[in-house]
This record gives structure tokens, C-alpha cells and sequence, in this order.
């Protein structure tokens, strides 16, 4: 069942489109990842859904109807940047937002699902990263929603407090809760994302799980040997090589074979690098290795 369905979705500016044409739908339950480049309109796209900024055109489907003025009370968001108020301590600042709610989750709860019981008396300004990003993921479930925005969740946090996060974001969806994020880290959306759209000048260029993007855009695996172990031996094999200063690089789909033919051919494997394809290796191949603003 669909929880979410986006249909010719398009977000235009005076002097911009930022969101061209999107369609996609999210299923109860699930991960579905939003990547892309700067300025692919990523965030664009989940606040439109979100209701804080107006379509130009399109169809969102909630639950398979309109949104009504109740889906602002039924979702939870995490905003890539949000300011509180330096003067309140994490409970008060709990207790304060929990007032905007119909429908209330237990604090108690999530102040251990956040892990926030260390720094309750401390204040807002007194946070450290992963300590703030603990807090507003707190905040997007103080109204026990079933749907939960999160926009580049793990942003500049350390990599001990980023696999924190990530596992709470595991719990969420363990719980039954949909949630559906932005992240410019391909390790954490083939981490936590069931499916994703991989987003470019403001259009779904590719999506699908991120095993099935990965075998439908970068099937090769590359073999990487430093250039003193392999002398002239590679000359004349029917292999896809190509050969620098310092190392040789090989292109295969089948590594064991390939090993067998080095092998074969007398060459030293003792420094080789086996690098298989990846998300990332998905993204750069379709939206090009330029970093663009």
C-alpha cells in the first residue's frame, strides 16, 4: 500500500523551475531516499509534499486522498537547519513543541529512543551535533506521525554519532513509521533506504532499491594492480585495462575469471585492490563527476 503518491509534480520560481516534472510513490512502512547534487531540488521537492511551500502543478496523494488541513498535525518533519531557542533546556524545549499537538507521543519514550536523558537540563546552544540532530528527530516524532520527513538527517556529524542516528532511523521504521529523507551520503541511503530517486536539474533521472540501481548502471567491478607487479605480462590479453604511471586498472564483470587469467599469466596479486560497483559509483555515472552548485 501507498502511503504517499507523488504524481507531475512542479515547482516553479520567477527565473527558475526547480522541480520539473517528479513522480514517484512511497510505500507504508518503507525508506525512500531523495539524492542528488546541489541545487538537483531535492529539498524543493519533500517541502512541497510537506505543505510549506505551494506546487505549481501537480497531484500529492496522502493515503491515497488529498492532503487535508490534518496532515500538518499527522507528519513528523526534521528540517535540514532549524534555530531554537538558546534559552530553553532539551525537556523544556519537549515539552513546549509537544504542546502543538493533537495527538501526543510520550515524552518518556522518545527522551530514551533519543537517548536525550544525559542532556535534558542542558541548553539549546549548549548541544553538540549529534546531540541537536538527536533532539530534532525527537521533536519530528513528538506527534507519533506515520510519516516523517528527514532532510540531510547526518549532516557534519561524526561518524560515531551519524551510526547513532541511523539507528534510531532503523527503530522508526521498525515501528511501522514511513519515512522519507534527503542525504548526500550514499553509504547512509544504501544503509537505510528500501528505494530511491536519484534526482538531477529538478527530474527523477533513476530509481529503484539500491541493489537494482546498482546492477542496472554499474555492473563491472575494477581490478586495480600496482604497475611493478605486472611488467609487460598484460600485453596481448583480451582484458579492459587501462595503465598509468603507478598501477594498471582492469574492468571485468566476472572477477573470478579475471583473477584465474592474471594468475595464469604469472602476476603478483599481493597489492591488488578489488573495488565493486556502489551507489555512488551509480550517481557519479549519472549525474556526471563534476561537482555542479
Amino acid at each position: 500500500m501507498n502511503i504517499l503518491e507523488i504524481i507531475h509534480l512542479r515547482k516553479e520560481y520567477k527565473n527558475i523551475v526547480a522541480v520539473v516534472d517528479v513522480s514517484f510513490s512511497v510505500t507504508a512502512g518503507s525508506c525512500y531516499g531523495l539524492l542528488g547534487p546541489n541545487g538537483a531540488g531535492k529539498t524543493t521537492t519533500m517541502e512541497v509534499i510537506e505543505g510549506i511551500q505551494e506546487a505549481t502543478s501537480g497531484t500529492i496523494l496522502y493515503q491515497g486522498k488529498s492532503r487535508t488541513p490534518s496532515f500538518q498535525q499527522e507528519i513528523g518533519i526534521q528540517f535540514q537547519h532549524t534555530s531554537l531557542l538558546n534559552f530553553l533546556s532539551v525537556e523544556e524545549t519537549l515539552r513546549t513543541y509537544q504542546k502543538l499537538y493533537h495527538n501526543e507521543s510520550k515524552i518518556d519514550w522518545l527522551i530514551e529512543r533519543c537517548d536525550l536523558q544525559p542532556i535534558l537540563g542542558r541548553r539549546n546552544n549548549k548541544l553538540s551535533g549529534g546531540q541537536q540532530q538527536r533532539l530534532m528527530l525527537a521533536l519530528a516524532l513528538l506527534n507519533n506521525p506515520q510519516l516523517v520527513f528527514l532532510d540531510e538527517p547526518s549532516t557534519g556529524l561524526d561518524p560515531q554519532s551519524r551510526r547513532y542516528l541511523w539507528e534510531i532511523i532503523e527503530d522508526i521504521k521498525r515501528d511501522g513509521k514511513t519515512v522519507v529523507m534527503t542525504t548526500h551520503s550514499m553509504e547512509e541511503a544504501e544503509h537505510l533506504c528500501d528505494r530511491i530517486a536519484i534526482m538531477d536539474k529538478g527530474e527523477i533521472i533513476a530509481e529503484g532499491s539500491p541493489v537494482a540501481l546498482i546492477q542496472s548502471h554499474c555492473h563491472e567491478n575494477t581490478i586495480t594492480l600496482p604497475v611493478k607487479r605486472i611488467g609487460n605480462k598484460l600485453e596481448g590479453l583480451e582484458l579492459a585495462i587501462t595503465v598509468n604511471s603507478d598501477s594498471a586498472t582492469i574492468k571485468t564483470s566476472d572477477v573470478h575469471e579475471t583473477l584465474e587469467l592474471l594468475i595464469k599469466e604469472g602476476i603478483e596479486l599481493h597489492e591488488m585492490v578489488v573495488h565493486s560497483p556502489n551507489l555512488e559509483d551509480v550517481f557519479l555515472k549519472l549525474t556526471g563527476r563534476k561537482l555542479r552548485e
